[in-house]
């Protein structure tokens, strides 16, 4: 006979977690007494839920496989919904166990009692809730299944708190085996009749199931078709930026000739994309539901293809089914569109020569410095803000995993994604590109970072606003500024009293030196960046953006 909590710890074993996020509650303290008994699951306590849940979605991220998360019911839940709608939107295959009233109490509104599968079921994979003591295989199991299948993504399971203590006598699942979708042999048939008919093919790769042998795959396919790659958006690490046919991020803020690029092509292979909004330019790169350029789109869940987009040729597989695949096609004698390659790869050359923008502290060139200098492996993470963009736009991915951002555009992931990303992966460098706002926002997990010893770099960009909803408010309503302006503390000061190491730098060649401090100091650190407010974007001042829409009006 075991407890519910301890039979939930050894399902957790036996799927080969490694590693549990939590905020410890009430209502699941039988779970908590079985991780004790773990002698292979750390139990991380966080400072709040949202990290909590972000750095399970990262872990997710980082690992491929399901990042686990334990919180409370309520104000618990309500705070983890951050990291679960970023698992949903990212495809990341992720867990979340939630502590809940005693059965006897159900349906009284008792003490932070909700209603668990209305509340998640919108954004969510799957939401149960175990009654039974025995059953907690059975839904462990499942749960380990439907996160990881198809197109990953976030599981809840509801614990009730006298279910988990109470015991029973059953048996163990087994690890869980995840059917991999392959392209059929018609399919790959008709990609190369497709492509041997095209002018100007390109591909765009991201979504999930992506892994180094995947990218290294892709790379020499493209290599043999001469067949330009771009990344979607917050996936620039699945190919090389350096490689010949690598042409750019499509994301927030997408170059003008990238987006013509894509607009022009008359071939699109998908590889994993869900081609949403960003990647799309607001939609408005194909058209819907019938594109111009003839759809190749592949993609783990079926019930994806078509959703928004008709594909010509739809194919039903894993990003390493289909990688696997791409060696069996026979190269072309001669490309066409060789030059409509080399245009691309021009094209997206030009967009890396950073503009000089106004204060003593030239950003860009900062992030071109680290992506020349930092070992190839190091983590760069972000959260969502204009200091983001500067990221993406000067920095170039040469390996994965080596990006983790959210792609639902949620503020504060950097700090709980970088801690996650260096429990995952010790001897790799991690650095997170936060700012002033963004940080603000999960700042409290500085605190989980000293406690487990992962030591991080946080480079906050700090020009004491929320950057990028002033940049709109200058577009919509110019020279009306409220509700952006932000009062900070000294960042660096900050870190010092966690513990941590602080700098503050106040001009482009005070960074390196920083940096260097930084990285050898043996623990977190915080590097604050001190930003001209005039700097606001990659490619225009504060008061362009400003000037402009006064003139439109």
């Amino acid at each position: 006979m075991r407890h519910g909590g301890k039979i939930l710890a050894d399902q957790l074993d036996i799927q080969g977690v490694q590693t549990a996020f939590t905020v410890p509650g009430e209502s699941f303290l039988a779970a908590l007494d079985g991780l004790y008994d773990s002698h292979g699951i750390q139990t991380v306590i966080c400072r709040q839920e949202g990290g909590a849940s972000m750095m399970a979605e990262a872990w997710g991220k980082a690992t491929g496989k399901p990042g686990i998360c334990f919180v409370t019911r309520g104000p618990g839940a309500a705070n983890a919904m951050s990291g679960l709608h970023i698992a949903h939107q990212d495809s990341t295959p992720m867990i979340l166990f939630l502590g809940l009233p005693a059965s006897d109490t159900e349906d009284r509104e008792a003490f932070q009692e909700i209603e668990t599968k209305q509340l998640f079921s919108s954004f969510v994979k799957w939401v149960g809730v175990i009654r039974d003591t025995a059953r907690i295989p059975e839904y462990v199991s499942r749960a380990f299944h439907m996160a990881q299948s198809g197109r990953p993504g976030p599981v809840v399971l509801g614990l009730p708190e006298d279910m988990l203590a109470a015991s029973a006598d059953v048996p163990d699942s087994k690890p869980a085996v995840i059917a991999a979708p392959m392209p059929q042999s018609d399919d790959i048939a008709n990609l190369q009749a497709i492509l041997g008919q095209s002018e100007r093919p390109l591909m765009i790769v991201g979504g999930p199931g992506w892994s180094d042998d995947v990218r290294h795959k892709v790379e020499a396919f493209a290599a043999r078709f001469n067949l330009p790659v771009a990344a979607s958006f917050r996936c620039q690490d699945y190919i090389d930026n350096r490689h010949a046919n690598y042409f750019g991020h499509a994301g927030v803020g997408m170059d003008p000739t990238l987006a013509k690029t894509i607009k022009d092509a008359d071939t699109l292979v998908v590889v994993g994309a869900r081609l949403g909004e960003m990647t799309t330019n607001g939609y408005t790169l194909l058209d819907i539901p019938n594109p111009k350029q003839r759809l190749i789109h592949v993609h783990p869940s079926a019930d994806e293809l078509g959703s928004v987009y008709r594909a010509e040729l739809p194919i039903n597989a894993s990003a390493a089914t289909f990688a696997a695949a791409l060696e069996t096609i026979q190269s072309p004698a001669e490309a066409r569109w060789s030059a409509w390659a080399a245009e691309a790869r021009a094209a997206y050359e030009k967009t890396t020569a950073p503009l000089t923008l106004p204060g003593p502290v030239q950003y860009q060139e900062i992030l071109r410095e680290l992506s020349q200098s930092l070992p190839e492996e190091t983590l760069i993470c972000n959260g969502a803000g204009n200091y983001a963009a500067f990221v993406h736009k000067y920095f170039q991915y040469k390996t994965y995993k080596t990006q983790l951002a959210p792609t639902s555009g949620s503020m504060g992931y950097g700090v709980p994604a970088a801690i996650a990303a260096k429990l995952a992966n010790p001897d790799k460098p991690v650095i997170a590109f936060a700012g002033d706002g963004c940080f603000m926002m999960t700042c409290q997990e500085l605190a989980t970072a000293m406690q487990y010893e992962a030591p991080v770099v946080i480079v906050i960009v700090n020009n004491g606003m929320y950057g990028t909803i002033r940049m709109h408010q200058e577009r919509e309503y110019p020279g009306r500024v409220v509700g952006t302006r932000l009062v900070n503390p000294d960042f660096a000061a900050f870190a010092r009293s966690f513990g941590a190491h602080g700098e503050t730098v106040a001009s482009t060649e005070d960074f390196k030196p920083a940096l260097a401090r930084a990285m050898a100091s043996g623990t977190s650190a915080v590097i604050e960046i001190k930003m001209d407010p005039e700097a606001l974007t990659p490619r225009q001042t504060l008061s362009q953006i400003r000037e402009q829409a006064l003139e439109k009006a």
